[in-house]
Order: C-alpha cells, then structure tokens, then sequence
C-alpha cells in the first residue's frame, strides 16, 4: 500500500481523535491526554493510537479504560470526517516518551550536579596541595 497514503491518514486520524478526545467525549475518566501518534496497518483497517496521559500510574489506566469505552464513539467520529469504505479499528496504547524524557533529564541534571561538587572538590584539592614555584629557581643552585 502507498505509504503516502498510510501517512495521510494517520494524520487526519490523529486530528480526529485529538479534537474528539478534547470537546467531544464527556467521560471523566478521559483528562489531560495528548496523542501523540497514530500507527496504521498497511490495509488502513487497524489503527494504534498512542496516548500520552499526565498523572501517576493509577490515573493512566483509568484514563486508558475510558479511551476504550469510548472507542465505538471515536471510531463513528472518524468514519464521518474521513468517507472511507471502512472505518479503521482503534486501539489505545501508552505512550512512555514523554515520561522517559522527564527521567532522561533527571539523569542529566543528577550527573550535572555530580560533576560540579567533583570539579570544586578538585580544585579545593589542588589549591591546598600547591607548592610554591618561587621557593626553587633554575638560577640558584640546590
């Protein structure tokens, strides 16, 4: 199949959903979800809608089981903005991107903060062993 095509319309069904998910589903399970990205089966059936849900670990899978209660909704939206033969099959999946990258800068600031109290404790280190260079000169003898 065209993956032009297959881009399209994961595209338009990413707008869809987003904008559905935004003003139209009502469930209050179904809060602060972005979608992040649309997967297409090379049939344009099925689609993979990954989700990205702000709060803990509880507040995700309640979120998750209210995308799937209103995926028949979600999917009629979509079968009346696209005109297609069929209406893709959506399934919701996590997406951790952004959750790996709060970890990932995490790391970063850890090992940022790491390397600034070893290159002061170094330089304190330095300054306290440091002999003094006037004491010896090449001129004088020893």
């Amino acid at each position: 199949m065209n993956s032009r095509r297959t881009a399209k319309m994961s595209q338009a069904i990413r707008e869809q959903v987003s904008s559905s998910i935004l003003f139209d589903v009502k469930d209050p399970r179904v809060q602060h979800v972005t979608v992040i990205e649309v997967e297409m089966s090379p049939d344009l059936q099925n689609a993979k809608v990954y989700v990205s849900i702000m709060g803990d670990e509880a507040t995700q899978k309640l979120c998750l089981h209210g995308l799937n209660s209103a995926r028949g909704f979600l999917q009629s939206k979509i079968g009346d903005r696209l005109k297609t033969r069929y209406t893709p099959l959506l399934t919701f999946a996590l997406d951790d991107g952004v959750k790996r990258s709060f970890e990932t800068a995490r790391l970063l600031e850890e090992l940022e903060i790491d390397e600034t109290t070893r290159f002061s404790d170094d330089a304190n280190f330095s300054d306290d062993n440091e002999t003094d260079v006037t004491e010896f000169s090449a001129d004088e003898p020893k």
